[in-house]
Order: structure tokens, then C-alpha cells, then sequence
């Protein structure tokens, strides 16, 4: 039977107890992480937050009536025990903080007994993750997601502190908003007293910290969670979280200024990395043709090589057609890997074809200065010498080609050196690789459309020098825009905001809106920049990925404390799910059954 605490003050957490308080009582909380009965000795193992405590009973300390409780002690039993610090009696455990010492206890209450959980509570666990997150309350006990959470809230506070002492204000912007479809989808939540009408979750708080610019509040923060109703991976949730901020009076280099000192100052105090500033910057151009990806990963080479002049003429149809059709031919080196086996080749071949690619052209060098290829026979001596030397190839590399229009070949390239890199052990978590992308064309043509698109949103600022081309050619408009990229990874993203009518208006006209159009569905903010703008610039990071990053996780879902799956379900609290029938009538809503196969659902 569970007992009370009455009386009982926690003293110490597990980790806090140390050789400085030997000779003294103190009283820990927590859960039985294991018993062991060595009879007339028990040892119990005692977990809260901070780490484990070993804990003595022995009957001559507490008492028979004591002792038969802790002979009943098992696996998550929360437990209060009073008792005397000592030197451990044992050999001394270096792999635990509180390796030196335990406790011997005069005091025991069970607070509450456990069922035997249906996986064990400990760090590294191999059990399925679906089973973890269907019991994720249990899952959370284990360490190495304590430390994980812990570790963000430890930037979450951090960040808060730093920008408060830069002069941000912190200030929340609404939860249910107006849709504003022009990107990912919106989740849509429907209202009673407005029948047919609904808000929609916020994407970002993007509008609304403009407004607050408009409104003279010169530095906003906020730690916001935001809303995308889009296809999940690894690194994206239905829900994530922000750090969010938007300046007055600045231009990028003033962004990006504050940003690398909260970068740095946040590396160094939470996980003891220096970040070395400035922190590089690359034109997203530059990006593409380097690394084929606007978020490259800089720890390890294996950059693309562009080879389409020395090829535009070869008797490869392949890549001379390539060429032609107005596309290009690069390629990249995976040295060292000449003698990889066909059959490694082959699924590399299959990969770049998940990525719009038609086939790989490859080519190892062997030890000899022979070739081994899938297309020399196509080409002559010269021509083979002549693109190996433009590979910077050597005996013993493996290149390999991608042909087609640009934006599939980046695509393939960039995909593919990341895929090898992570199959040669290339990717090293404890290494922290940071760049600034910038002038990133504003708009990209979408085929689904047929109109050109923002490439982040339709308030991002154009270069001054590249005004006149929205007129002329509007997809070769760059835009003042700005990402943080760490490991290949996009941290975070930001821009320079139009603050002017007429290029508001006209990047409105180039997106196909007319005017109507955009005053009805911006019109609170267009009608809101009719009363004095200043310059205003901005920046968001996903935390969940920063934390992911610093804490050297796969997945988000290991730095969320109450994570969906992929498919945007909770398995812990089955949501989404069915609503009472009254509710829906409530709100005027209907549902409608889907075809199936079988028919109507």
C-alpha cells in the first residue's frame, strides 16, 4: 500500500548527494531502477532526473519492519528513503557520478508500487520505437531522453536570456489565425459561433511579428510552436517549435551578427563546442555547384565537379544529349572506392534514381591507370584522360555522373555524396560544421501552378540591384535571404522583409495575384504598411533540429518530449481521432465518406 511523504522533505536529488555530505542524513526521492536482496543486504539502485544512488538496507539500520518493505521493493518503485552518507563499502563505480558513495538507509516509504513496465527503463534501449512512444511517459524516465530534454530546455532559457539582454521583447502572437494559403498546407480548426468559417493554426508567426515591427517594438522574440499540415521525415513534425525573431532598423549583416553570437554562445555553455566566427557564408549558386544541395554538408569533401564543356561533343549520347537539351553533366569523386563491387554500384545507381535520375554513369580508375566504365567505350583516350583529370581522379577513385537538366542533377549529386559519405562512417556527429546561405533566388517556377512561387514567402525583399529583372526576368531575381546551415542540415531561415508599397505590389503581380486578391489575403497587413514601415529583417530556427544536432540524435522525436509518428499520429494518446457525433453537429460539420476499392468508407 502506497504511503504518505507527510514529514518528509526531499534534500537531495540522486547526483547531488557527494562526498561532501558523508557523515550526514538526507532524504532522495525517486524510482527503483534495480533491487538486489544478497540476503541480510539488499541494494537498491535509486533513478531520479539528475542520475542513480546506491542505496543499503540492512535490518540492524531500519528496523525489521522496514527491512521486510525493501525485500519488496521492485522495478519503478517510487521510494522516499532517509539515510546516513558513507564511502562506498564496495569497489568504487567510475562510470557513475555517485560512483564513490551511498547511502545507508534508516528510513524507507513506498510511495507507489509499479507494474513491470513492458520494456526495460534504460538507456540506449534497443526495444521498437513504437512500442517506446506508446509508452512514451515510460520511455521519458529513461536517461538518455532526460538528458536530452534537459539539454533543450537548457537552450530554450539560454536563448531567452541572451536575447532579453540583447534587447529583444518577448511577446506571443495568436494561436488561431486567418488562413493564408501560399505554401504548406494549414491545419484548419472550425468555430461554433462562426458556422462554416474557420481559423488556421500558424504556419510561423510570420505576419504578425512584421505587424509588430509596424508597431514600433523595434526586437521581438518568441518561442512558438507552428503548425504544417505536410509529408513527415526524420527531421519535421505536425508541430515544432520556433525560436522566432524580427528587428527593426537593420540590414543582413546586423541579423547575422546577433545570430552567431547566440550560435556561439549557446555551442559553448551547453554542450562546450567554440563555434569560430564569423561563421562562413556561400551564395546559394555557389551551393548548388559545389555541393548540389542549398543546406551542404561541409565535413567531408566530395564536392561536384561541372564537366559539361569537356563532354558537350563526346560520342556518349548520354551526356552530349544532356548537353544539348540545355542541361549539364557533373560528376563526383568518391576516392579511394575504385574497387567497389558492381553490386554496391548498382544500389547507388538505384538511389540516384529515387532522386529523378534516369541512370549513373560511373568510371574507376584501377591501380594500373586503367579504366573500368560503363561508358568508355563511347568515348576515346583523350577524352576518358581529359575527364578523369578534370575529376582530379587518381588510381583507385570511383567517379560518378549525373546528366540532365540542373536542378535534377543537383538533386542526384547532392543526394548521392551524402549517401556515400554515410556508408564510408564519413559523418562525424561530434564535428560542427556551420555556413550562411545566402542570395537565394527569389521565386521558382512551379509546373503544378504555372506561375512562379516565393521561394520562401512573398515578403522577402529582393537585391537592389536585381529590382528592374521582376519586370524583365523574374527568375533571375535574388533574393535577400539568408539560411543557418549546420551538418547539412537547415537550422534556420530568414530574410530581409519588403517594406515598400510599390515592390510589395509588384512581387504580388509577378506571383499572379492581383490586387484584390492580395488585399484579400494580406489586407490586414497591407492596410497596416499604409502607416509608417520601418526596415525590418528576420530569422526563425527550428529548435527541435538544433536541439537534435547538439544533442548528436537522428530524429527530432528523441528531443520532443511527446512526439507523432510519421504518419502525424500520437500512438501514446491515439490522436487524431472520431468526435462525438453531437459536436460535429454542433459545428455545422459534415463527414463524407471516401471511395475505396471496396466502395464507399
Amino acid at each position: 500500500m502506497a504511503e504518505s511523504m507527510k514529514g518528509l522533505h526531499r534534500s537531495h536529488r540522486c547526483t547531488e548527494v557527494t562526498m561532501n555530505e558523508i557523515g550526514t542524513s538526507v532524504t532522495v526521492m525517486g524510482w527503483v531502477q534495480k533491487s538486489r536482496n544478497k540476503g541480510g543486504i539488499i541494494f537498491v539502485d535509486l533513478r531520479d532526473r539528475s542520475g542513480l544512488l546506491q542505496i543499503i538496507f540492512e535490518e540492524n539500520d531500519i528496523g525489521a519492519e522496514g527491512f521486510a518493505k525493501a525485500e519488496k521493493l521492485r522495478s519503478e518503485f517510487v521510494i522516499a528513503v532517509v539515510g546516513r552518507v558513507e564511502a562506498r563499502s564496495g569497489a568504487v563505480n567510475e562510470n557513475l557520478a555517485t560512483g564513490a558513495i551511498e547511502v545507508r538507509a534508516t528510513e524507507l516509504r513506498i510511495l507507489s508500487e509499479a507494474e513491470t513496465p513492458p520494456f526495460p527503463i534504460e538507456a540506449d534501449s534497443k526495444t521498437k520505437e513504437e512500442l517506446r512512444l506508446k509508452y512514451r511517459y515510460l520511455d521519458l524516465r529513461r536517461p538518455d531522453l532526460q538528458k536530452n530534454l534537459i539539454l533543450r530546455s537548457r537552450v530554450a532559457t539560454l536563448t531567452r536570456q541572451f536575447l532579453a539582454d540583447e534587447g529583444f521583447l518577448e511577446i506571443e502572437t495568436p494561436m488561431l489565425t486567418k488562413s493564408t494559403p501560399e505554401g504548406a498546407r494549414d491545419y484548419l480548426v472550425p468555430i461554433r459561433v462562426h458556422p462554416g468559417n474557420f481559423y488556421a493554426l500558424p504556419q510561423s508567426p510570420q505576419l504578425f511579428k512584421q505587424l509588430l515591427m509596424v508597431s514600433g517594438y523595434d526586437r521581438y522574440f518568441q518561442i512558438v510552436k507552428c503548425f504544417r499540415d505536410e509529408d513527415l521525415r526524420a527531421d519535421r513534425q505536425p508541430e515544432f517549435t520556433q525560436i522566432d525573431m524580427e528587428l527593426s532598423f537593420v540590414d543582413v549583416d546586423d541579423v547575422i551578427d546577433v545570430n552567431e553570437r547566440l550560435l556561439a554562445k549557446l555551442f559553448r555553455e551547453v554542450i562546450g563546442v567554440e563555434v569560430p566566427l564569423p561563421i562562413p557564408r556561400m551564395t546559394w549558386q555557389e551551393a548548388m555547384d559545389r555541393f548540389g544541395s542549398d543546406k551542404p554538408d561541409l565535413r567531408f569533401g566530395m564536392e561536384l565537379k561541372n564537366v559539361t564543356e569537356l563532354v558537350k561533343d563526346c560520342g556518349f549520347s548520354v551526356f552530349s544529349g544532356a548537353v544539348a537539351a540545355g542541361g549539364s553533366v557533373r560528376g563526383i569523386n568518391a576516392s579511394g572506392q575504385g574497387d567497389m563491387p558492381r553490386k554496391k554500384i548498382d544500389a547507388l545507381v538505384e538511389f540516384a534514381k529515387g532522386y529523378g535520375a534516369k541512370g549513373l554513369a560511373y568510371l574507376a580508375v584501377n591501380a594500373d591507370g586503367t579504366y573500368k566504365s560503363s561508358f568508355a567505350k563511347f568515348m576515346t583516350q583523350d577524352e576518358l584522360e581529359k575527364l578523369v583529370a578534370a575529376m582530379d581522379g587518381k588510381p583507385g577513385d570511383l567517379l560518378l555522373f549525373a546528366a540532365d537538366q540542373n536542378k535534377i542533377v543537383y538533386n542526384v549529386l547532392g543526394a548521392l555524396r551524402l549517401e556515400i559519405a554515410k556508408n564510408l562512417g564519413l559523418l562525424d556527429k561530434g564535428q560542427y560544421r556551420f555556413l550562411w546561405v545566402t542570395h537565394f533566388p527569389l521565386l521558382e517556377w512551379s509546373e503544378e501552378e504555372n506561375r512562379f512561387v516565393a521561394m520562401h514567402h512573398p515578403f522577402t525583399m529582393p537585391m537592389e540591384e536585381d529590382l528592374e529583372l521582376l519586370d524583365t526576368d523574374p527568375g533571375k531575381v535574388r533574393a535577400k535571404a539568408y539560411d543557418i546551415v549546420l551538418n547539412g542540415t537547415e537550422l534556420g531561415g530568414g530574410s530581409v522583409r519588403i517594406f515598400q508599397n510599390h515592390i510589395q505590389e509588384k512581387m504580388f503581380e509577378v506571383l499572379g495575384f492581383t490586387k484584390e486578391q492580395a488585399y484579400e489575403r494580406f489586407g490586414f497587413l497591407l492596410n497596416a504598411f499604409k502607416y509608417g514601415v520601418p526596415p525590418h529583417a528576420g530569422l526563425a530556427y527550428g529548435l527541435d533540429r538544433l536541439v537534435m544536432l547538439m544533442a548528436q540524435m537522428d530524429s527530432i522525436r528523441d528531443v520532443i518530449a511527446f512526439p507523432k509518428v510519421k504518419d502525424a499520429s500520437c500512438l501514446m494518446t491515439d490522436a487524431p481521432n472520431v468526435v462525438d457525433e453531437a459536436q460535429l453537429k454542433e459545428l455545422g460539420i459534415a463527414i463524407v465518406g471516401t471511395e475505396t476499392e471496396c466502395g464507399k468508407e
